[in-house]
């Protein structure tokens, strides 16, 4: 199996909305395979990739996802166009990646947020 070359859309430019691309390339090193764990594995993932009003309640669906934040990290980090991931439509993940547009590893920083959150360290 060969891999595509798959670029973000906006390489090279800046421009005011980030534009996400469909998944990819995974990232580099060792990679907890967290779909196993996922909620919507038992469930219709169709349900996740509606439009309009009813991305709340698939929203809602994924509140109790013991994998939600990896789930969230996988979309921003792959810049996951469609559905709801961890939780957030595709416009809500544009929000994020256009508030931070410095952060360049979401599994890594959500990763460490939930240690030292666990941990007592966080703010």
């Amino acid at each position: 199996m060969t891999e595509q070359n798959v670029t973000p859309i906006d390489a090279g430019r800046r421009t005011g909305r980030p534009r996400l691309r469909a998944a990819g390339r995974r990232a580099s090193g060792p990679v907890w395979n967290w779909r196993a764990a996922a909620r919507c594995r038992a469930a219709d993932a169709e349900d996740l990739f509606v439009t309009g009003a009813p991305q709340r309640e698939a929203r809602d669906f994924c509140f109790a996802c013991p994998v939600r934040t990896e789930c969230l990290a996988h979309a921003l980090d792959q810049q996951v166009e469609f559905g709801v991931w961890g939780g957030m439509t595709e416009r809500e993940r544009r929000a994020v990646l256009r508030r931070r547009p410095d952060v360049t590893d979401w599994a890594g920083l959500l990763s460490r947020a939930r240690s030292d959150h666990y941990s007592g360290r966080g703010a």
